[in-house]
């Protein structure tokens, strides 16, 4: 190539340097990435996998202490019927996984205790044994339906005020749906005349299941009350007193939007 005097030659500027960076950047971006799908899928296994066998244990723990107090009884979980009827289960439930919030726990029944109901109070104590054949279920019973002091620890939650078991009025619990032992993730199965036995140090209570309300408002503090009737629903519920057993978790599952609701009643 001829340049003439006086002409400017081309200078060619290589562009490596920001290609580096470029790439540079990409590969943060990308490691940023996986290591926060990382974080979350151990998070996630965390809450579905570990919660649930670490309650579970320490459940069945407290189980075989308030068992080993009372006198030997057999503690091991019954075996699942078969399937049989409508909503049976075909097998022993599986493990699965939100959290369960109670039905109202700030808005639930007066705090005031009612005639043979368990004393209020900040105890959180297990004082009952809950147990389900269908659902091959046995759990401890705490006072109270706090998170972290109750659900979490894999027990079901006896609502303060409501009455004790085997006592006239409402024995009404709380338990989780999913996580932390997710003792209530199969309630949905029951059906009516299936057996719930409730053990405390002095007698062991029978009932059987007679009505479920399948979704209703969290706020729905109707079904926990001694005569319990839905306030959403009112065609759900009861209009006499009784001995009543309420089990109430969340719907559908992995979600809190909404309460499912058991009601047994006292056998005789």
């Amino acid at each position: 190539m001829r340049v003439r005097v006086g002409q400017r030659v081309p200078v060619v500027v290589q562009s490596r340097g920001r290609r580096r960076t470029g790439a540079r950047v990409l590969w943060i971006a990308a490691e940023t990435v996986v290591t926060c799908g990382v974080v979350v899928l151990l998070l996630v296994v965390h809450q579905l996998w570990w919660t649930n066998r670490q309650a579970r244990a320490e459940a069945l723990q407290q189980v075989r202490v308030l068992e080993r107090e009372w006198g030997e009884w057999d503690i091991s979980p019954p075996a699942p019927a078969a399937a049989t009827g409508t909503g049976g289960p075909s097998g022993p439930p599986r493990p699965g996984v939100p959290s369960v919030e109670p039905v109202a726990p700030s808005e639930g029944p007066a705090r005031r205790p009612t005639a043979g109901s368990v004393p209020d109070g900040r105890d959180t104590a297990a004082f009952a044994v809950l147990r389900i054949p269908r659902l091959g279920l046995t759990v401890p019973v705490a006072h109270g339906v706090s998170k972290r002091s109750v659900l979490d620890k894999g027990y079901v939650g006896h609502y303060p005020g409501t009455a004790a078991p085997g006592r006239t009025g409402n024995f009404a619990l709380a338990g989780h749906r999913n996580t932390h032992g997710e003792p209530f993730r199969y309630i949905n199965r029951l059906a009516r005349g299936d057996v719930i036995s409730v053990r405390t140090r002095g007698a062991t209570y029978t009932y059987r299941v007679d009505r479920i309300l399948p979704r209703t408002a969290p706020r729905d503090v109707g079904v926990v009350r001694a005569v319990p009737r839905s306030i959403v629903s009112p065609s759900y519920g009861y209009d006499a007193p009784g001995a009543y057993l309420t089990l109430t978790t969340c719907t559908p599952e992995f979600s809190s939007a909404y309460r499912l609701v058991v009601w047994a009643k006292l056998v005789p």
